[in-house]
């Protein structure tokens, strides 16, 4: 998984749960078919909570921050 650092701004506990949802969706084609339909972040994150994870819209935007930052440093190396 790309996200390896395991503090959240709302502390560790909502980071984990969007690990272990990252991990599930990835491992679980029926949950992905299941989450198609969400068209924007609020919408994803109401899914995950009625699924049960404990996730926040700052976990997502930590997650896609960090993501960007990986890509751009992938770009650079390839320079």
């Amino acid at each position: 998984m790309p996200w390896s650092w395991a503090q959240g701004v709302d502390g560790p506990m909502s980071w984990s749960e969007l690990e272990r949802f990252v991990g599930d969706v990835e491992a679980d084609g029926a949950l992905q078919r299941a989450l198609k339909h969400c068209r924007s972040r609020k919408e994803l994150i109401l899914a995950a909570r009625r699924l049960g994870y404990r996730i926040t819209r700052i976990d997502l935007q930590r997650a896609w921050q960090e993501e960007q930052e990986q890509s751009l440093s992938g770009v650079q190396e390839c320079n």
